[in-house]
């Protein structure tokens, strides 16, 4: 029987997950997304009015409901409150969002679950959110999801093997030492690796991430009106649109901004090249992540004798590379598993 692997990255900003997989090429890998925003209420919200026709799941976790889908924003009051700092994983928002991505990928059981981590926090959260991801979830409607195995991987490292396969490159990179560079939402990820091996002393994230830069127009727009502005969506959809915002009937321009913009961009590449050392060892820089327009001039510049490399749908480059790792793993670790134990079990019937 046909193992079924999935994989789920559950950003800052959105969370990533496989839906499917086509004919096992990665560019068959089939992947949605939705915000990272799950709203409590003490009763479940799918049965209150006003809820109809909306895309949301309601998540039981500790007694109440969280929110969360593609159409979480229309459950969403003025204050936008984001679970945005080092303990992430530790939240029932967090849990929420995962359990919601299981609940869209429309199985039953997984065999092998493959979630990912900020490279500052691996080492140390790692065993921690696998745990967390292993066994049965409640995912609402009635429905549960059964995880026989969880595998985390640092984020970056799902880009990495993400790029290599999209390119046939796996084993042309095998002695050859790549960057790969991550602009999230909270955090800015990097991670240096010789093959697919990781230098994990290289490799880190500093917290210089997209809501940075988006909080920095806010408090912009904030001082023009006079009172506080919160919608940070908004602007990050003016930013990669290039629009100007709609702000009480009169319009304000985000690329005013520019300069203070760029300040971010350039203190986080700084960190990573003080992290890295010399760019002179690097044979492959690769850009990725639903961050990566905002950082790409910065990054650019630090690397001006080499070619940018990018992926087709950055923001799901780490989760296709999940998917991808997990397919490799379960087809050795798990088959040998499931055969030793059908092995035990014919000795025992013998």
């Amino acid at each position: 029987m046909e193992l079924i692997i999935r994989a789920v990255d559950v950003g800052f900003g959105n969370t990533k997950f496989v839906t499917g997989i086509g004919g096992g090429r990665a560019s068959d890998i089939r992947c949605a997304s939705f915000p990272s925003r799950a709203y409590p209420s003490p009763r479940d919200p799918s049965k209150a009015l006003g809820s109809e026709g909306r895309k949301t799941f309601a998540i039981p976790i500790g007694g109440l409901y969280y929110e969360v889908g593609p159409d979480v924003m229309l459950a969403a009051d003025a204050f936008r409150a984001t679970e945005i700092h080092g303990d992430y994983i530790e939240t029932p928002q967090y849990l929420a969002l995962a359990r919601g991505a299981l609940r869209m990928m429309k199985v039953d059981t997984i065999d092998l679950l493959v979630v990912g981590l900020p490279v500052a926090v691996f080492a140390a959260k790692k065993a921690a959110l696998e745990k967390l991801m292993t066994g049965r979830h409640d995912v609402g409607g009635g429905k549960t999801v059964v995880v026989h195995k969880a595998l985390a991987m640092a984020q970056p490292n799902g880009a990495l093997i993400d790029y290599a396969t999209q390119h046939d490159k796996v084993e042309a990179m095998e002695h050859e030492q790549s960057l790969v560079i991550d602009p999230g939402s909270r955090t800015f990820d990097w991670l240096v690796a010789r093959g697919m091996k990781l230098s994990y002393k290289q490799s880190y994230s500093v917290d210089r991430g997209v809501s940075n830069i988006l909080q920095l127009v806010a408090d912009d727009i904030s001082q023009e009106i006079g009172q506080p502005y919160t919608n940070l969506d908004s602007i990050d959809w003016a930013l990669r649109n290039g629009k100007t915002l709609t702000v009480y009937q009169r319009q304000y321009n985000p690329a005013r901004m520019r300069p203070m913009v760029e300040i971010i961009a350039k203190d986080a590449v700084a960190a990573m090249m003080r992290r890295i050392g010399g760019a002179f060892n690097v044979q492959h820089v690769i850009l990725v992540g639903g961050g990566a327009f905002l950082f790409k001039k910065a990054v650019k510049q630090a690397f001006s004798t080499h070619q940018i490399l990018e992926v087709k749908e950055p923001m799901f480059a780490n989760v296709r590379g999940y998917q991808i790792a997990g397919a490799n793993y379960a087809h050795t670790a798990l088959t040998s598993a499931s055969r030793q134990r059908a092995a035990a079990s014919e000795g025992e019937g013998a």
